[in-house]
């Protein structure tokens, strides 16, 4: 965890929402965290907990999840470096909405409650926090969007390419290399291994994807924009 200031700020603001937040604010934001390190399979917070801060990923990676009455889990997004999350119930004073665990060793930045009532009377976070909402929105709706319209191999395809960015993260530029399992993908798209196997089957022989041990390599981004557009 030795970063100093200057080299925290500069890291985070290599995330397109804090980086556009006015200096002032990213640097008040930061002098209000403190940074605490996780361990693999550690929990932020609990689905139904009203605990907890607002959150900035310093190092590691987080998924998003909620438990089904199966015992299923639903991985709704993955927060990479630079994300920050755990608004909601901070704005709401309503419980969380769901699980938030540790995907890897790491570190994050947690603004407990009441230094962010104090960084709400700032008008640059405030702003910046409407926009972060409408990111969560649109990407909420999007997901309902591709239950409901597209077939299983555009949504496939339209994962990946939101994993390409950092999922949540929506980068600029676009990895070709994703770091994650079959199993993770087929929990956030909601399908079985078998039907998520028979998609990514169809890619690879198409050229579009190969297939690592625990990574989905890009091979045509161009290929794979034209099957997320399917329906």
């Amino acid at each position: 965890m030795g970063y100093s200031k200057a080299e925290l700020l500069h890291k985070l603001s290599l995330n397109v929402w804090f980086g556009s937040l006015p200096l002032a604010d990213r640097k008040a934001m930061l002098s209000a965290a403190a940074l605490v390190p996780v361990r693999t399979g550690d929990m932020l917070y609990h689905k139904g907990e009203i605990t907890g801060g607002f959150y900035g990923v310093v190092d590691g990676a987080f998924k998003v999840s909620s438990l089904g009455e199966d015992g299923r889990e639903g991985i709704l997004s993955i927060m990479e470096e630079g994300n920050w999350f755990g608004e909601t119930t901070l704005l709401d004073g309503l419980p969380r909405p769901h699980d938030v665990t540790a995907l890897h060793e790491g570190v994050v930045a947690v603004i407990l409650p009441g230094d962010f009532q104090t960084l709400l009377q700032r008008a640059g976070f405030v702003q910046g926090i409407g926009a972060l909402l409408c990111t969560r929105v649109r990407a909420l709706y999007g997901l309902v969007e591709d239950a409901m319209l597209r077939s299983t191999r555009a949504r496939v395809a339209r994962r990946l390419l939101a994993l390409a960015r950092g999922d949540t993260t929506m980068a600029p530029q676009a990895r070709t290399v994703i770091t994650v399992s079959h199993e993770a993908l087929a929990m956030m798209l909601g399908v079985t291994r078998q039907t998520l196997a028979k998609e990514l089957k169809y890619l690879v022989h198409e050229g579009v994807l190969a297939l690592g041990y625990g990574h989905i390599d890009i091979l045509s981004p161009e290929a794979l924009l034209r099957e997320a557009a399917l329906t």
